[in-house]
């Protein structure tokens, strides 16, 4: 390690969290004065103070420990994509191809989302709104020639009854719209596990193409971003999990539902191609 990096390396995220040298002091345990040598780059932290300061600094251990000229130091990206620019664009896109329900959606989906934020990187210090992911779902089904009104609908109010006050009852949507949508709520059922409560969740999505649909999407957002939210035991879980019930709603999209088979085989490679790269680092 290099005395001289490290230090810089503090100093300068010490003071993009606006923290002062006595705060970052108090929260390791030491004194200000050995804070103050580790950023003049007189002294190099012990390994357990390392952690521990790059725990609180919100950076990777690593960044800390490896020598920025023989190391690979990489800055995490908490947004893909600028929830405010998806919101005009989804916006537009109802607008120009008459997409009532999707313009309503969006609104009273921004409303009820108001707050929330979505679960953030380990070594990230921004939030990010919630509705970054239905809107990325939404531009995401809509790249891949999706433009059904219902499918993106559903899509924007997916969480929206799982997550917030709002009952399926009370979406100012379609029938249609609202069965998806009910379809895509996890509720745990009386007198059974969660396993098997998942179990009938998933047999009765299968029957519904478009709940089926706005299923992969959003497992498909949500794989490509769990390695930096997830703990390692959550990731395998998740893994596992995408592989006994995901993979096999594409299938079926793919065969049973002709018209959804080319988004169904590009969400396919994509969770695929992630879940293999995650397996091989883990």
């Amino acid at each position: 390690m290099d005395m001289q990096s490290t230090g810089r390396k503090i100093s300068e995220q010490r003071k993009k969290l606006g923290l002062t040298q006595e705060q970052l002091a108090e929260k390791v345990g030491v004194s200000a004065q050995a804070v103050s040598k580790w950023e003049n780059g007189h002294n190099l932290p012990d390994i357990e103070n390392l952690i521990a300061i790059a725990d609180i600094l919100k950076l990777p251990h690593s960044m800390l420990i490896t020598d920025e000229k023989s190391g690979y130091p990489l800055d995490f990206r908490q947004r893909l994509f600028n929830e405010n620019n998806m919101f005009t664009r989804v916006k537009t896109i109802a607008q120009m191809e008459n997409l009532g329900n999707t313009l309503t959606a969006l609104g009273y989906m921004r409303e009820k989302h108001s707050g929330q934020y979505r679960k953030g990187y380990a070594y990230a210090t921004e939030k990010v709104e919630y509705i970054n992911h239905p809107l990325m779902m939404a531009c995401h089904a809509h790249a891949m020639g999706i433009k059904d009104d219902a499918v993106l609908a559903a899509i924007l109010l997916h969480d929206v009854v799982e997550d917030t006050s709002a009952d399926v009852g009370d979406l100012p949507v379609s029938d249609e719209i609202k069965e998806i949508v009910s379809l895509l709520t996890f509720r745990q059922l009386p007198g059974k596990t969660k396993a098997e409560s998942k179990e009938i969740y998933y047999s009765k999505i299968i029957e519904n193409k478009k709940a089926c649909m706005v299923k992969v999407i959003d497992r498909c957002s949500n794989v490509s971003t769990m390695a930096g939210c997830f703990k390692r035991e959550k990731i395998v879980d998740y893994i596992n999990e995408t592989e006994k019930y995901i993979i096999p709603l594409l299938t079926t999209l793919k065969n049973r539902y002709p018209e959804y088979g080319d988004p169904a085989f590009l969400v396919k490679y994509h969770i695929i191609s992630l879940l293999e790269s995650i397996k091989a680092l883990l």
